[in-house]
């Protein structure tokens, strides 16, 4: 009977008492030390807002997912003892961890190859390095592969931001709502925690586990291009990707580069323009770094698709990739503001003045020409700005046009949620205006400028879409 009345405390219609007395008890400790309590707990009705919320939330997570999830557990005490920003950072832990343990029931290796760039991929094998993954990349990665979708990406690219920004993993003075608080928890679950995994995403795990431990034959890989014309570009890109990460592995047997001598050629015609591009700066990386096992299979690779042009005629690019690589590495990290600049002067000595540009890293520079003036949308790299006006004053026509069409980018798109990344957007656009030649573009132009709603809109806009269509020729 004593145990029943225990439980019986814990009653929905109690939460209003039950929260105040906790807190009272909190305030009480908390003077009885003569340590501050003023603005440390957010107010019970923000918390009620929460708990009023909660279950249909939770309800959503598998029974067995529950009992695991200790960060979910760590968010809720965090909500009830008021103190939200650890709350938002104890739910992005579990965000992290779950993606984790998805990640690491896929191909570890096919995720790697899309979720990191540059050195960093050589020192990532096995489960154990998914810790080294920084959270963007591996958000970014699990969208790339098929893990968690678009909108999902987006959503929990804001909740990155938040977490960094207004939670107890960063100094800060924001104030976060229980509205807010459920709403982010909600996105979690749903394209996280209890999202199942598509069956496009299956299929393309059993593809990759076969091609490393069964034999193809030709009818096997006609049979599978089938499969090929179900998948949307992102997907054909991705699983070219993993062919190439599988193909230079040094523990790749001869069976399982037949298989893929088989499968690419069927695959190679729907693979866009910029991941042929990429293989050929992966070739030229592991020439500059003299690593010979990856450059003789790359080398193959490249000549089972007669794709050897993709090969850059200047190693040079080599050394601009890595430039850009870096500036976006420090773009991303916590301590921008300070090791930003001396990264974006070192992307400027490489490019050289006026900037000379292989055709092909332009997009990629451009792309990290606009993510790093956009700032990561907290505050300005001010050191910085000036290099990069400067350096995007002296696109050509061409890169202007890029730099106008990339609200189309995923990763673009997402950044514009934020004020003073749309802020710096139409900066930007005021900046390439004048270099723009192409009138189909100075149209564009005209469309943004007059854009009354959140620029992160642009990309799905039913006046912008087809005008952006026409032009992605412009883009190659």
């Amino acid at each position: 009977m004593e145990e029943e009345n225990k439980i019986q405390v814990i009653q929905s219609d109690n939460y209003d008492v039950q929260l105040r007395d906790f807190e009272g008890g909190l305030i009480n400790f908390l003077a009885q030390h003569n340590l501050p309590s003023d603005g440390i707990f957010v107010g019970v009705p923000e918390r009620l807002n929460v708990f009023k919320n909660l279950e249909g939330v939770i309800v959503q997570i598998e029974e067995e997912d529950k009992q695991q999830s200790l960060y979910l557990s760590k968010f809720i005490a965090g909500v009830a003892s008021g103190l939200f920003d650890a709350a938002l950072n104890y739910l992005w832990d579990e965000t992290i961890l779950q993606i984790r343990k998805r990640v690491s029931q896929y191909d570890i290796q096919y995720f790697y190859d899309n979720a990191v760039t540059g050195d960093k991929r050589k020192r990532l094998n096995d489960e154990s390095d998914l810790k080294k993954v920084d959270d963007y990349d591996l958000i970014k990665g699990a969208k790339e592969i098929g893990l968690i979708s678009e909108l999902g990406f987006k959503h929990l690219e804001y909740i990155n931001y938040m977490r960094n920004w207004a939670s107890a993993a960063h100094p800060n003075q924001n104030e976060i709502t229980g509205l807010q608080l459920i709403s982010w928890l909600e996105t979690c679950v749903k394209e996280v925690i209890s999202l199942p995994i598509s069956n496009i995403t299956i299929q393309i795990k059993q593809l990759l586990a076969g091609v490393k431990s069964t034999s193809i034959s030709e009818k096997d890989a006609q049979e599978i291009a089938v499969f090929f014309t179900n998948l949307v570009q992102e997907q054909v890109n991705n699983l070219a990707a993993g062919f190439f990460g599988i193909y230079i592995k040094p523990e790749s047997d001869s069976q399982t580069l037949q298989n893929i001598n088989r499968l690419l050629p069927l695959l190679w015609s729907r693979v866009d323009e910029d991941t042929k591009d990429s293989f050929g700066l992966k070739y030229g990386n592991f020439v500059a770094n003299n690593y010979q096992h990856e450059k003789k299979l790359s080398r193959e690779f490249l000549q089972l698709v007669d794709a050897e042009s993709y090969i850059p005629d200047d190693l040079r690019i080599v050394e601009i990739e890595t430039a850009i690589d870096n500036l976006l590495n420090s773009h991303r990290s916590f301590n921008n503001f300070y090791n930003e600049p001396s990264f974006a002067r070192q992307l400027r000595r490489i490019v050289g003045d006026p900037p000379k540009l292989p055709k092909g890293i332009s997009k990629k520079y451009v792309l990290a020409l606009v993510e790093t003036y956009l700032t990561n949308g907290n505050g300005v790299a001010t050191s910085a700005q000036h290099i990069y006006q400067e350096l995007l004053s002296n696109l050509d026509s061409h890169q202007a046009n890029i730099a106008v069409l990339s609200f189309n980018d995923t990763g673009i798109s997402s950044k514009l949620q934020h004020s003073l990344c749309q802020r710096k957007f139409r900066e930007l656009i005021e900046i390439v205006k004048p270099i723009v030649t192409t009138p189909a573009v100075k149209d564009l132009i005209q469309n943004i400028e007059g854009f009354s709603m959140r620029l992160d809109n642009l990309k799905n806009d039913k006046t912008i879409k087809p005008l952006v269509e026409s032009l992605k020729v412009l883009l190659r």
